[in-house]
């Protein structure tokens, strides 16, 4: 079995964004030459997380207000007794989750008609990376 890595780097203009990353984790799964396996996608920070969706801007607003109705900003987060301000960050992640396993099939992501890889930003404004680790068999 063959392994690839590469990490993609984000900067975002906003705390909160969802970047739509299909073509760079693509991108990742082309160079690594694997043909048949998995390309893991992970977020390598605890305030930031990976999923599929749909790229409906409709919905990606909803799953922005479904998170902060689950986990709203505000200031009486016991972490924040540490000196941050990010509290509800951690808990979004826990929601959306740190990573996804996509299948690799003939060389290109196995992706369902509208399923697209978001990295979605929960405390940003500055650098972030996400791991894409490709596993599986070569041509």
């Amino acid at each position: 079995m063959a392994s690839f890595t590469e990490y993609l780097s984000f900067t975002t203009r906003r705390r909160r964004e969802y970047l739509n990353i299909t073509d760079r984790v693509e991108d990742a799964v082309r160079k690594s030459g694997i043909a048949e396996g998995m390309a893991l996608v992970s977020a390598m920070h605890i305030t930031a997380g990976v999923y599929v969706n749909d790229a409906e801007q409709g919905l990606i607003e909803d799953i922005d207000s479904w998170l902060d109705t689950l986990a709203p900003a505000r200031p009486d987060y016991r972490h924040h007794r540490t000196g941050e301000d990010n509290g509800d960050a951690h808990l979004k992640n826990l929601l959306i989750g740190h990573e996804v396993v996509l299948p690799v099939t003939k060389g290109r992501l196995d992706l369902g008609p509208w399923q697209q890889v978001y990295y979605a930003e929960f405390d940003g404004r500055r650098p972030k990376r996400v791991v894409v680790k490709v596993l599986g068999d070569r041509s």
